[in-house]
């Protein structure tokens, strides 16, 4: 069952969420490289220094995803004994199934930007290395193995690689990231022909 956030809490996540969505309209009047931390603090009627306290660059502000925690509880209420990449697929269904139409809109138009946009293609690399982590301790969390165990981590690079290849081509959906992973599970079955 969720816990339930304090006020004080609220108040925080309506403020990083206003930072975000005015931040990313200014994106798609203007463009990210000429968007200003000021013009995204004023236009969220946050100062500048605000604006830092929830996001230390203008870069962090679209590499962050607002799924990694509805990740991280949907993975440990997963039943134990699945093979790890089918409970990954189910969590990753229920985070997908939970989110809004606007939600999901915002993470794609987020993806995009970090695929398209030449300055943050280095935030990319960061990001990928991050989500790397993130699956290692979510695998590692749920089989009871170490994170740095080379299965683990080879697992983890493999997820985030798949979601990588399909991020610039496809909508990143509970469909496709299903199926990639059903793909990998499989061991990649190039062998039974095209689809």
């Amino acid at each position: 069952m969720p816990v339930e956030m304090s006020l004080r809490e609220r108040k925080k996540e309506r403020t990083r969420r206003t930072i975000r969505l005015e931040a990313f309209r200014l994106f798609q009047q203007q463009g990210y490289t000429e968007t200003t931390v000021e013009q995204i603090a004023a236009a969220a009627e946050v100062s500048p220094s605000t604006f830092f306290r929830y996001f230390p660059t203008k870069e962090q502000l679209v590499i962050a995803d607002d799924q990694d925690a509805l990740m991280v509880a949907a993975l440990a209420a997963q039943p134990r004994g699945q093979h790890p990449l089918t409970a990954i697929r189910n969590a990753t269904e229920a985070v997908f199934t939970a989110m809004t139409p606007a939600d999901r809109a915002f993470d794609q138009e987020r993806r995009a930007l970090l695929h398209h946009v030449p300055e943050l293609r280095t935030a990319v690399g960061l990001e990928f290395q991050r989500s790397i982590e993130l699956a290692a301790a979510l695998l590692a969390e749920y089989t009871g193995r170490p994170a740095d165990d080379f299965d683990v981590r080879v697992a983890a690079g493999a997820m985030v690689g798949a979601m990588l290849a399909i991020a610039t081509t496809t909508p990143v959906n509970a469909d496709n990231v299903g199926h990639a992973l059903e793909l990998l599970r499989a061991g990649l079955p190039f062998d039974d022909g095209p689809p």
